[in-house]
């Protein structure tokens, strides 16, 4: 199927290939804009199979990378100006680091694309480089034994590639080191933000329907004053796990992702809870109950971030679920408890 990429064809032994280009248009920035606010995220995907990059021949590298549009044109863009194939393994539009850990850029889709694609008819060599986040999913020794290829780790970065085919495929220290600087962590937040934002914009208008319960005030000037602020709290504890954990991530106490969210929300639910109780009546159970849903809804979502991250093994995640969703489902679940109690009884007017 053609493809808005897709510049040309390459004739090859196995017929013709697609080429891709490697400048990125306006409709390449856009999808990845819509995708990092997660429109159409889910279907943000290439078909998998043999690409060529430039006028690829017998003796040019084969670089493997997932299905997963982003993935796919940071490739394509970095080797501008180089000739090479692609091998696009199907992981359901998802990229490398993920895929590897869920097994969908794995031993057996790699295996299966090389035969599909009839790969070993296109090369004359046997090698083919793999980007080293996709280590995690492919046994090197399997793929030789199924299909003859040596796999090559490649660099973690896709601007390292021109450099390590350069070096003879040999990578640097720095190139294997994977580091998370701020630029790179503020493009993920506003997916983290959007997913988690539904809900929680839905469920304002039923806080502000409990919060006219109880109080000397009358229903709507309590449901105006608690209920608003509730929603108002929820939302802050949201915005702590989703932007504020990720942008204090080297700063924050912990090792956990659950507890560094937990951080995060401290320093943002006090100020709001302190300026609340300094400007408002509010009862102790209330701030208590607020400050137990927030820390929950922080932690919890901080936690959630480490999917977009390679801080964390598949193992360790599992680990820290074991313990922290618990507390966080029970700090979520006493919390909103309080508050509840709180305004049946009309403490804070």
């Amino acid at each position: 199927m053609q493809q808005p990429f897709a510049t040309g064809a390459v004739e090859s032994p196995v017929g013709q290939v697609p080429q891709a280009g490697t400048d990125l248009r306006p409709r390449d920035r856009w999808g990845t804009f819509k995708a990092r606010w997660g429109v159409g995220r889910m279907n943000y995907k290439v078909d998998p199979g043999l690409y060529a990059l430039g006028q690829p021949g017998g003796d040019s590298p084969v670089l493997v990378t997932a299905n997963y549009k982003m993935s796919f044109d940071a490739l394509r863009r970095e080797m501008g100006g180089r000739n090479a194939w692609l091998l696009v393994l199907d992981t359901a539009g998802i990229n490398v680091w993920c895929a590897a850990g869920k097994g969908t850029f794995g031993t057996a889709e790699l295996a299966a694309r090389i035969e599909a694609s009839g790969l070993s008819q296109v090369v004359r060599h046997r090698e083919i480089i793999l980007p080293q986040l996709g280590a995690p999913g492919v046994a090197a020794h399997l793929i030789k034994r199924q299909t003859g290829f040596t796999v090559v780790y490649g660099p973690i970065l896709a601007a390292d590639l021109p450099a390590f085919l350069e070096a003879g495929c040999r990578a640097t220290p720095a190139m294997r080191r994977r580091r998370f600087p701020l630029a790179e962590r503020l493009v993920l937040i506003p997916v983290e933000m959007v997913g988690a934002l539904k809900w929680v914009l839905a469920a304002v208008p039923l806080l502000f329907l409990l919060g006219g319960l109880g109080g000397a005030q009358g229903y709507w000037t309590a449901a105006l004053s608690h209920g608003l602020f509730a929603g108002l709290a929820f939302l802050t504890g949201v915005l702590a796990g989703t932007a504020l954990m990720p942008l204090l991530l080297p700063v924050l106490p912990g090792r956990a992702f659950a507890a560094k969210g937990l951080a995060a929300g401290l320093v943002a639910a006090l100020p709001l809870l302190g300026w609340r109780a300094a400007s408002s009546p509010s009862s102790p159970c209330e701030l208590a109950g607020l400050l137990l849903i927030m820390l929950a809804l922080a932690s919890y979502y901080g936690m959630n971030f480490t999917g977009s991250s390679t801080y964390t093994s598949l193992s360790g995640v599992k680990k820290e679920m074991h313990w922290a969703v618990p507390l966080q489902i029970g700090a979520g679940v006493v919390g909103g408890g309080l508050w509840l109690v709180s305004r049946w009884m009309g403490w804070g007017g």
